[in-house]
């Protein structure tokens, strides 16, 4: 129990205790974005087994005339059904101590340790929910400042030799809206989450500098992106959701882009913090943070227009 015992202060001086402050510092954790972007699954619960089945309805075929002849049937079309399954997991983390660590300490040492876990639980959430957004079929690899590679089959098969610049989020809004027809997230916004590398790209892009002198000075004095060609930026330093390395030389900070229900979360039990039971008559403590819950993006298994949702933005 070294962080509680007693020292001398020399070879034969006086023994003490130094005074300790009456507060504790934390270290500080990245921030945690992806989870606010995330719909609760309703059919997901209880006594519902490990995992929850979503139905989907793909688009009807759109005919190159509607055109009838007087004595014509009408024609019919037929739309298909598909699901994807959403499962679920045991996680948690714990942390020990004992009843010797309380008798002892000068701070709430039980408070501390349930601030840390709440953090941890946090990140953890925020990683596995990025997880599910980098899991789709579509991936965009800047492969030059003026020039990007989108490989439908969910493997980048071309390493990135740029970082993420306004050509490259043009590209990818027109892609999004006009190939893949993904509909906004809110307001006729896209939400593009981008490591704190990438989002460096945009704001040393002369371009934006330009542009952003005249529209909105106070941005690059607020380290704002803001808004580009209806592209909402976030920018995020969670380094566990989202590289701030990759391609050639490292140059590329990873980022994804999504339009509306990109991805669910199925939970059959939140997560919460628990107590361990005491064992050893009272003496062996600990705290736990535990849930049964997972996360899915709703279409991750295909490129089609209408059914993509994720554009995610990265290399080989």
């Amino acid at each position: 129990m070294a962080t509680h015992s007693w020292v001398y202060d020399g070879p034969s001086s006086v023994y003490k205790n130094h005074t300790l402050s009456a507060d504790i510092r934390m270290a500080a954790i990245a921030q945690t974005k992806f989870v606010q972007f995330t719909m609760p699954e309703d059919g997901s619960g209880r006594k519902k087994g490990e995992s929850v089945t979503v139905t989907r309805i793909s688009n009807v075929d759109v005919p190159t005339t509607d055109v009838l002849n007087e004595l014509e049937r009408i024609p019919e079309d037929t739309f298909s059904l598909s699901t994807q399954a959403i499962s679920v997991d045991e996680r948690g983390r714990a942390i020990p101590y004992s009843s010797l660590s309380l008798d002892l300490a000068h701070f709430d040492l039980e408070n501390a340790i349930q601030k840390k876990l709440r953090d941890q639980l946090a990140l953890r959430l925020d990683a596995t929910a990025a997880d599910a957004f980098k899991a789709g079929k579509i991936k965009a690899i800047p492969d030059g400042s003026a020039s990007i590679t989108f490989d439908t089959d969910g493997t980048p098969s071309t390493q990135a030799t740029s970082n993420l610049n306004v050509y490259h989020v043009e590209e990818i809004r027109d892609y999004m809206f006009s190939t893949l027809t993904i509909q906004p997230y809110s307001d006729g916004d896209y939400i593009v989450l981008a490591s704190t590398k990438a989002c460096r790209g945009i704001k040393r892009d002369p371009n934006w500098e330009k542009w952003k002198t005249y529209t909105d000075p106070e941005a690059k004095y607020m380290g704002e992106i803001g808004r580009i060609e209806h592209c909402r930026f976030i920018e995020v330093n969670n380094t566990n959701a989202l590289s701030g390395s990759l391609g050639s030389s490292s140059v590329l900070g990873e980022a994804v882009f999504c339009g509306d229900d990109p991805v669910t979360m199925a939970s059959v039990l939140e997560p919460e913090l628990r107590a361990k039971e005491d064992g050893d008559y009272g003496r062996s403590k600990g705290v736990a943070w535990y849930g049964i819950y997972g996360f899915g993006q709703i279409w991750s298994d295909s490129a089609n227009a209408g059914e993509a949702r994720v554009v995610h933005v990265t290399s080989s």
